[in-house]
């Protein structure tokens, strides 16, 4: 049985890699689309290696994007995002990958679904389904096409390449999707002490901006807040306890019914992330990074694993955070101007936000970040015939 052939882009954005699909490569159904986006992935995998598939065996590779036109009027584009567990049959779509974000407007624009300027700047309207929120992507043209080659560094990435500007708007506010619907704060405190069983008690900020995030003080989890890969990742008992955090603030937030729902069922959303005065460390990559250059050092869990470097979504929760008073992040940087520097396992980023007070309450307009985007290969991706049976059954 001859396997069959989808279109299908594979594309990096910021720190990030999935597979990218127009929605009308990809079969209508739910459940038939899923199972085949996951056999496309090579999921699930007991290895843990998705040997078999696109995937590359990390949370920042097993992704999958689909863009198609828009079914609102204020928006060009529609764009979900798939965050494929590595060995559970599980695509969750319950938040957005800001990483990948970066990458949407210019396929977007390849497709033709945009129409764009021969040289400048393309505004891409984009509207993040997952979530229910807008975003606005400011991609480069040059004689007609997509700017992909350039000299914009992010760390984490190793080549630089052309700088995209995206810019979340009210990343805080009332969104149409399960992720960002309801308040900034779920709980309408800046800050809470929730009892987490088998831990104790944990002060934290829950906050749903870009995607639903949780911040905690490093010291939180016993750690200092510089900490690499190497320093969480081989480290169960750590990794369970902060699972232990994240789904039981998963419950608190309302986003799961309980710990272990979230666990199983939405390892995407929320992400938990920790924070800490600076200090200075060496990145993964070798390069020396200094206390004096950042304002804070934040590292996030993604998909059970410290990232390696920080989701976009992160970042944008982080500018949020920082400048909204009484935050965990916030007590760090006081006098945040809507700038913060902060580093991460690969390097730093700076991000910012634009913020307001109303009433005495607080509303997030904007936050802003670089990252770039670039084809890596496009063509069509082998899906075995036993994967449509499956689906069509």
């Amino acid at each position: 049985m001859a396997q069959s052939k989808i279109q299908a882009v594979y594309m990096r954005g910021g720190t990030s890699k999935g597979v990218f699909f127009r929605d009308d490569w990809l079969p209508a159904t739910p459940a038939a689309r899923d199972r085949i986006l996951m056999r496309v992935i090579g999921s699930p995998d007991p290895y843990g290696q998705q040997i078999d598939g696109m995937g590359g065996a990390t949370s920042s590779t097993s992704k999958v994007v689909i863009v198609g036109p828009s079914s609102r009027e204020d928006c060009d584009v529609d764009y979900r995002f798939g965050q494929v567990a590595i060995d559970k049959p599980v695509v969750d779509w319950s938040g957005n990958c800001g990483n990948l974000t970066s990458a949407v407007g210019p396929f977007a624009i390849a497709q033709g679904l945009v129409t764009a300027p021969r040289d400048g700047i393309a505004i891409v309207r984009i509207w993040q389904a997952n979530i229910g929120a807008k975003i606005v992507a400011h991609v480069p043209m040059k004689n007609g096409e997509v700017v992909e080659e350039g000299d914009f560094e992010l760390d984490g990435v190793t080549f630089p390449a052309a700088e995209i500007k995206i810019e979340f708007l009210d990343p805080g506010g009332d969104g149409d999707g399960d992720a960002a619907g309801g308040a900034m704060f779920p709980t309408g405190n800046a800050v809470d002490v929730l009892d987490v069983p088998g831990v104790g008690p944990i002060e934290m900020t829950m906050i749903n901006a870009g995607n639903p995030a949780i911040f905690i003080d490093a010291a939180s989890l016993g750690l200092k807040g510089n900490e690499l890969q190497r320093d969480v990742n081989g480290e169960p008992a750590l990794l369970k306890k902060a699972e232990a955090i994240r789904a039981h603030a998963s419950v608190r937030m309302g986003l799961a019914k309980t710990a272990e729902v979230a666990t199983q069922l939405r390892p995407h959303t929320p992400k938990l992330a920790f924070v800490a005065k600076p200090a200075s460390y060496v990145a993964s990559s070798g390069k020396p990074i200094d206390a004096d250059t950042l304002d804070i050092n934040a590292r996030i869990f993604s998909m059970g694993k410290l990232h390696h470097a920080m989701t976009g979504t992160g970042a944008v929760a982080i500018a949020v955070a920082a400048v909204i008073p009484g935050t965990v992040v916030n007590r760090l940087v006081p006098q945040s101007t809507g700038s913060v520097r902060f580093g991460h396992p690969s390097g730093s980023l700076q991000v910012g936000a634009q913020a307001r007070q109303k009433d005495g309450a607080w509303t997030v307009t904007k936050a802003i970040m670089s990252r770039s985007a670039r084809r890596l290969m496009e063509g069509s991706v082998l899906v075995p015939a036993a994967s449509f049976e499956k689906s069509e059954a």
